[in-house]
């Protein structure tokens, strides 16, 4: 009896293979019959968006997170105003003033951000120029003086922390600008809390591919493994690690 069930699988199985690969094959064969205008799109057209007309503008349809001049997109996480320091077009951590957050909540993003560790070396390691990017302040993408300094790989400089090592090191000197472009897709949650679609992120650092579409495993953990958690919309958090890391050129696209 149960090697009549098998073979009856197995014929089934075969048939269903069978009647998915005969079209295929048949298109094939006959290619040459065939209308290109059935697999064109037209409708809806493209949204237009403007790039700018120099490397680093801003595109039209972005979120400006940073305008140079004040941080009023931004609030320290008790919902007071933020303290770390303006000047000269840029915003710079002051230690002790916390972690700061946007004022906006975003999902699926791409984002633009510049950032600079200080030109005077103090300390090595996770001591050096360290602060972090946290993606709806709960994935981090690490920030760290990284050149020529030694520390965990996954702790480094463009280190989805303790997560995911970047696959090289293109991190410039102490006191020049990088740069982190982001595309990040959210994790997607089941009604009953679970996680069935991880978080995704894409990174390049100063115009360098550091991470290539890894899966952010659950949130950012200092010790332990990162357990998943049920969320929505969340802000973009920058930590104050207690180094005086600054920040520019702020932008986000909603995707």
């Amino acid at each position: 009896m149960l090697k009549s069930n098998s073979m009856k699988t197995y014929q089934l199985a075969f048939l269903l293979l069978t009647i998915a690969v005969i079209p295929s094959v048949a298109q094939v064969q006959n290619r040459e019959s065939l209308d290109p205008k059935v697999t064109e799109v037209w409708e809806p057209k493209a949204k237009k968006v403007n790039p700018g007309a120099l490397p680093g503008d801003v595109p039209s349809d972005a979120v400006v997170l940073f305008n140079g001049k004040d941080l009023s997109e931004w609030t320290s996480l008790d919902g007071i105003p933020a303290k770390w320091e303006v000047k000269d077009g840029s915003f710079t951590v002051v230690k002790g003033a916390g972690d700061i957050k946007t004022k906006k909540v975003f999902g699926d993003m791409q984002l633009h951000i510049e950032w600079r560790t200080p030109a005077i070396v103090e300390s090595e390691g996770q001591g050096r120029g360290n602060s972090g990017i946290f993606l709806q302040e709960r994935y981090e993408l690490q920030v760290l003086d990284s050149y020529e300094s030694q520390t965990y790989r996954n702790g480094q400089a463009g280190a989805i922390y303790k997560q995911h090592s970047p696959l090289v090191n293109a991190t410039r000197k102490p006191g020049e600008w990088q740069t982190y472009d982001v595309i990040y897709t959210t994790p997607r949650f089941s009604e009953s809390g679970d996680a069935i679609i991880p978080a995704y992120i894409t990174v390049l650092h100063n115009g360098i591919v550091i991470q290539n579409h890894v899966e952010i495993r659950g949130p950012t953990e200092f010790k332990g493994l990162p357990v998943y958690v049920a969320h929505g919309k969340a802000s973009i958090k920058l930590q104050d690690h207690g180094n005086p890391v600054s920040y520019r050129n702020i932008w986000l696209r909603e995707l």
